[in-house]
């Protein structure tokens, strides 16, 4: 199979590289430091299999798979993370995700593991509890919006400005959020959405 590698850490990257070329039946064809870079790998070299870490530079692991989705391209998305988040996992779900796997894993298992997603199974980390998988953000797309402003530390007034919305309706999200999240105050709520992945 013909696999390529998207991961920031180079040391990482090139550990796993060698690692998974010498397994007689992967071919490890190309491997990148960005979102950007793994998208144009994709479409350029066409691989059987991506290997994606979710936190990249300019586009994340999610949004490649989540471009490939609408694309219709055939290529199969594995996240490979430290993240053991149920925002993440439902996003890449969501997203065509065809395995979830867990960084501390063995390139061992790990190549197991793309064998079995080639011939057309999907796999998820056994760490990952079943409380992830139907753990379902409960925040709206406008909530989002605001909480990601809430992050850039912009006030009532500068976040109604950004979303063309009056302040008490931002007052309204704010407080609607804080209920939602069961959060102390905006800045527990924001740490809550983040820790969760529910926000970028």
């Amino acid at each position: 199979m013909k696999v390529i590698i998207a991961e920031d850490q180079g040391m990482l990257r090139g550990a796993m590289g060698s690692l998974l070329s010498m397994e007689e039946d992967i071919e490890v064809i190309g491997e990148a430091s960005t979102g950007s870079e793994a998208l144009r790998l994709i479409r350029n070299c066409l691989p059987d299999i991506a290997i994606l870490d979710i936190e990249m530079p300019v586009l994340n692991g999610l949004d490649v798979a989540k471009t490939l989705q609408h694309e219709g391209n055939p290529c199969r998305i594995v996240i490979v993370t430290t993240f053991a988040r149920s925002g993440y996992l439902q996003r890449a779900l969501q997203a065509g995700v065809r395995g979830y796997l867990l960084k501390d894993a063995p390139v061992a298992k790990l190549a197991e593991n793309l064998r079995s997603i080639l011939k057309g199974s999907k796999v998820f980390s056994p760490q990952l509890s079943h409380t992830m998988f139907e753990e379902v953000n409960p925040l709206t797309i406008r909530e989002k919006d605001v909480l990601c402003q809430l992050e850039k530390g912009e006030s009532v007034s500068e976040i109604s400005q950004s979303l063309f919305l009056s302040p008490p309706t931002i007052r309204n999200y704010i407080s609607e959020i804080i209920q939602k999240l069961e959060a102390k105050n905006r800045i527990d709520a924001v740490v809550i959405a983040k820790r969760k992945g529910w926000i970028d």
